[in-house]
């Protein structure tokens, strides 16, 4: 036969129910802030000089076409202090830093852009370079939910 429990129990068991109920709200809401959102806007910071491997991508010229990569930046903690690798024609120019953009000056025609950090491959996307003002010349680099990177063109 079961028993009673007595007034106390009751209020134990009731005071138990609700410190469940709180850690797992608490933990729902940990969690939902782990979500990857854009941060507040602010100007994107250049790329150090110090930092850029192949000078002559990022010297002006006759001839040559600005191209503007950004980094978007993100308040995800595990992407924020990742470094992105940027390529050029299969080469490696710079990195950047959350909130950080460089421009490179290439000639007319496509080139190969891409990205990559310590833990994903190589995404590369082959981007037209015209002086057609009809186009823009920006990528945006970004990570995804899953905290992959990825690469696109983008508007003005």
């Amino acid at each position: 036969m079961p028993m009673r429990l007595s007034r106390r129990g009751r209020a134990a068991r009731r005071a138990a129910l609700a410190a469940c109920v709180a850690l797992s709200v608490l933990s729902v809401l940990t969690l939902a802030s782990c979500a990857s959102t854009p941060a507040e806007p602010v100007p994107f910071k250049s790329v150090p000089a110090e930092r850029i491997v192949r000078q002559g991508y990022t010297q002006p010229g006759p001839g040559l076409v600005a191209v503007d990569v950004r980094r978007e930046r993100s308040r995800d903690v595990i992407v924020r202090f990742r470094d992105a690798l940027v390529y050029i024609d299969g080469e490696r120019v710079t990195d950047l830093m959350n909130g950080e953009h460089v421009v490179f000056y290439l000639p007319p025609g496509i080139h190969r852009i891409g990205v990559s950090t310590q833990f994903d491959p190589v995404v590369e996307l082959n981007f037209v370079v015209t002086a057609d003002p009809r186009y823009t010349n920006r990528a945006s680099v970004t990570f995804n939910d899953d905290h992959r990177i990825g690469l696109q063109r983008v508007a003005q």
